[in-house]
């Protein structure tokens, strides 16, 4: 069994799924509703995810999504987890869990210590719980800047709930990042030759390095 989980988000491209599937992701990420140069229609989330059924765990990511479209992210394109990366309570990840019957990955911001201590809120309602840098100030987008938070700020911290990292991953950073001790990643950008188009090399540099 693989002691490391690798996570690749952001795909929009049929070539892209399948290397992440011959790579050996353990989750694929595809942005359904946020404001994203990554973003997919859900029918277009629902084609390009169904190569990766069985394979790999499919992730919906959304920001702030209504009641109503997360019922149709749920219906129509099946996905095996629903990511959440905005400003959802705990209270409405469990009202979400209840409708969908899906497990869900909170994504929580994070630039000081009282960011990670505010991660513990969600322990119990999230099924994992996502560590990502704040973006910069008036970003749009919620994530995939290729930026890192101070991932010094880990040391000591523990949660009930599995910790997934986020943030400014890449080839030549992921052996930094397992030094947290943290065991489950997830790269967009740094394996990118441009937004929403994956680099297979960069893809399998990625892999190789974290699974050393």
């Amino acid at each position: 069994m693989k002691n490391t989980k690798i996570k690749i988000c952001g795909l929009t491209r049929a070539e892209d799924v399948e290397t992440a599937l011959l790579c050996g992701a353990d989750m694929l990420g595809f942005i359904v509703e946020a404001k994203s140069t990554r973003r997919l229609s859900v029918s277009a989330a629902a084609r390009l995810s169904r190569p990766a059924f069985g394979c790999a765990q499919r992730v919906a990511v959304t920001v702030d999504a209504s009641e109503g479209v997360l019922e149709t992210i749920a219906s129509d394109m099946r996905p095996d987890i629903l990511q959440m990366h905005g400003r959802e309570s705990p209270k409405w990840l469990r009202v979400v869990k209840g409708f969908t019957g899906l497990p869900i990955i909170k994504a929580v911001q994070v630039r000081t210590k009282a960011d990670l201590e505010n991660a513990r809120q969600f322990e119990g309602a999230a099924d994992y719980i996502l560590l990502d840098a704040k973006p910069p100030k008036g970003a749009a987008q919620q994530g995939g800047h290729g930026l890192s938070f101070d991932w010094s700020l880990l040391k000591d911290f523990k949660c009930e709930t599995p910790l997934i990292l986020a943030g400014g991953l890449s080839p030549s950073n992921i052996h930094t990042a397992k030094q947290t001790g943290i065991k489950f990643f997830d790269v967009s950008s740094g394996v990118e030759a441009s937004a929403g188009v994956k680099d297979p090399s960069l893809m399998r540099a990625f892999m190789k390095a974290a699974h050393e």
